[in-house]
C-alpha cells in the first residue's frame, strides 16, 4: 500500500521535522492512488481512467471558500485539461467539488500537550469538506508514534531527547493519545485510521510498525468500505 510505504519514507533514513507543512499533503495523494488499486470502485476508478476526476493540490474548490485540508480529490472542471503524472494514476485538476477530502496529522511526540488542537483541527477540517460538499466522504489519517525514546529538531542546531526535562517519551503518551483521539475525533471521519508506529527520529534513524500485520489489514479494510461507500453516494 502507497500511504504505508510513503509514510514509513517520512522517518526511514532521515530525521523527521514535525513543522514541516508538505507531509501531510504528500501522504493524503497515497490515499487516493490506493483507493485506485484496490479497484473496488467502479464508479472511482472508471472516474480517475477517463479524467473526469482528479486530485486537487491546490486543496480549494472552484468559487467556494474553504479551510483548506490535505487532500481533495472531486470532479474535475471541464474548462480545464487534467494533469498526469508520472508514476501516479489519478491525474491532478482544478475541481468543482469535493468527494473525498482526507487530514493528515502525526503525533510523534508532546502528544497529549497537543492532542485537544490536534482533534479540533480534525473535526473542523471533517466538516469544512462537508460544509463544500455535502455528503462529502471524509477521510482522517493519524500516525502515533509509540517509540521508548524520541529526539525532537527545533532548528539546524537544536534537538531534545526523550525521556528527559522537556517530557516523556511517545510510548508513554501512546494509549491516552489514541484514547482520545478515537472518543473525540473518529466519529467526525466516515472512516478513521490510526497508524501506530515505532520511530526515535535519531542516526540511524529507524522505523518499524507497531504490528504491521494490524496496519496493513486496518487500513486495507478501510479502503474497501471507502470504495463501496463512494459507488453508493456517487455511483
Amino acid at each position: 500500500m502507497k500511504l504505508l510505504t510513503a509514510f514509513e519514507a517520512v522517518f526511514s533514513g532521515q530525521p523527521y521535522r514535525h513543522r514541516s507543512s508538505t507531509v501531510g499533503d504528500a501522504l493524503s495523494l497515497m490515499v487516493f492512488e490506493d483507493l485506485y488499486d484496490v479497484h473496488r470502485s467502479a464508479a472511482y476508478v472508471q472516474g480517475v481512467e477517463r479524467r473526469e476526476l482528479v486530485v486537487n493540490t491546490e486543496n480549494k474548490v472552484t468559487g467556494r471558500k474553504s479551510r483548506r485540508g490535505d487532500g481533495t480529490f472531486g470532479e474535475k472542471l471541464m474548462s480545464v485539461e487534467a494533469l498526469e503524472v508520472e508514476g501516479f494514476h489519478v491525474a491532478r485538476g482544478k475541481t468543482a467539488d469535493v468527494r473525498i477530502g482526507v487530514e493528515v496529522k502525526i503525533l510523534a511526540t508532546a502528544m497529549i500537550k497537543q492532542i485537544d488542537r490536534v482533534v479540533s483541527d480534525l473535526c473542523k477540517q471533517a466538516a469544512q469538506f462537508r460544509a463544500v460538499t455535502p455528503g462529502t466522504l471524509a477521510v482522517g489519517v493519524v500516525g502515533v508514534n509509540r517509540a521508548p525514546r524520541y529526539r525532537s529538531y527545533e532548528g539546524p542546531d537544536r534537538f531534545y531527547d526523550k525521556p528527559g526535562s522537556t517530557g516523556p517519551a511517545p510510548a508513554a503518551e501512546a494509549n491516552e493519545a489514541i484514547a482520545r483521539l478515537r472518543e473525540h475525533a473518529a466519529s467526525a471521519f466516515d472512516e478513521f485510521v490510526v497508524l501506530e508506529f515505532s520511530a526515535p527520529n535519531k542516526d540511524p534513524f529507524s522505523f518499524g510498525w507497531a504490528n504491521a500485520t494490524d496496519t496493513l489489514d486496518l487500513y486495507m479494510a478501510a479502503l474497501q468500505r471507502l470504495s463501496r461507500a463512494y459507488d453508493k453516494r456517487f455511483g
